[in-house]
């Protein structure tokens, strides 16, 4: 059996980018994974096909899962890499979306995998999304870091470049993968603090939407995961608050984002009129029969 499952075809797709999510290794705080099911799910994407595990998973590190249906029958879930389609007609292209584990084996077959599928729908550019552990405070704006294979992109997205070496998950394989094929790629992570490594994180969640909608062109309704990052921030607050040495910590860590803010050229930050064209686009997107909700600041 093919390990590509197609559920359906999808046509007419438009200038269609592959936003891609693993968790996992490259998934700190569930925030990458978090971020791509909130575009879907705010998109309305559909399943369209899937890659079947069996070559690519050790079953014993990523379990099947056993449920019940209606309270009796019992039903078996493998682990396996969903892909979606999101068609948003006022956005400049459509969305395919990819997201399961990473996978334990034969990483090069499962890129190549993925590249061939880049290449059948006509996709114009490929992103991975993730998230690290780093040395920073949760009561400080997310840093997003990432690269992309056209320098111009990475300038024009204000990307602050990784200067990491070392190991790396099925995100720089995939991105080594789109290079040999000649495929246009970025990446984009955020930073999560290592004190709250556990808890899942709609705060770098939150901060990934809005650098994909960006990257992407395509702009959603934030409103939720906006309200999910503030409750995490003050609940972490919370927490530092009751342990004295966590809090002195933590103030380390504020001190030193603080010192390295005022180190930034402010010609880097996005300009005003940035700001606006982002803000219109999102209103073009949504339509004049949206527009009472926008105004009420929904």
């Amino acid at each position: 059996m093919q390990p590509l499952i197609w559920e359906s075809r999808p046509d007419g797709l438009r200038a269609p980018a592959l936003v891609c999510a693993f968790t996992g290794w490259n998934d700190a705080g569930d925030a990458a994974s978090a971020a791509l099911r909130y575009f879907g799910a705010s998109l309305g994407a559909t399943r369209f096909a899937q890659i079947d595990p069996e070559e690519f998973y050790d079953f014993q590190a990523t379990r099947p899962r056993i449920s019940l249906v209606e309270g009796s029958t019992r039903e078996l879930q493998w682990p396996s890499v969903e892909i979606y389609e999101a068609r948003v007609p006022r956005a400049p292209r459509d969305l395919v979306l990819l997201s399961g584990p990473e996978p334990s084996f034969r990483w090069r077959s499962f890129t190549r995998l993925i590249v061939d599928l880049a290449e059948a729908l006509g996709t114009q550019l490929v992103v991975s999304l993730g998230a690290l552990l780093a040395d920073v405070p949760h009561s400080r704006p997310v840093g997003i870091t990432g690269f992309a294979s056209d320098q111009g992109l990475t300038e024009r997205l204000g990307l602050q470049p990784s200067g990491y070496e070392g190991p790396t998950g099925i995100v720089g394989v995939l991105h080594a993968a789109c290079a040999d094929a000649g495929m246009p790629s970025a990446s984009l992570w955020a930073s999560v603090p290592h004190y709250v490594a556990a808890a899942p994180n709609p705060k770098a969640a939150l901060a990934l939407v809005r650098r994909l909608e960006s990257l992407v062109g395509v702009t959603v309704d934030a409103e939720e995961l906006e309200v999910a990052a503030g409750d995490y921030e003050r609940q972490v607050s919370l927490a530092v608050q009751s342990d004295p040495d966590v809090q002195a910590f933590v103030e380390r860590l504020e001190k030193a984002a603080e010192e390295e803010e005022e180190d930034l050229d402010p010609t880097e930050l996005p300009s005003g009129d940035v700001l606006a064209r982002e803000f219109q686009r999102f209103l073009r997107q949504r339509g004049p029969e949206d527009g009472p909700d926008v105004a009420r600041g929904r």
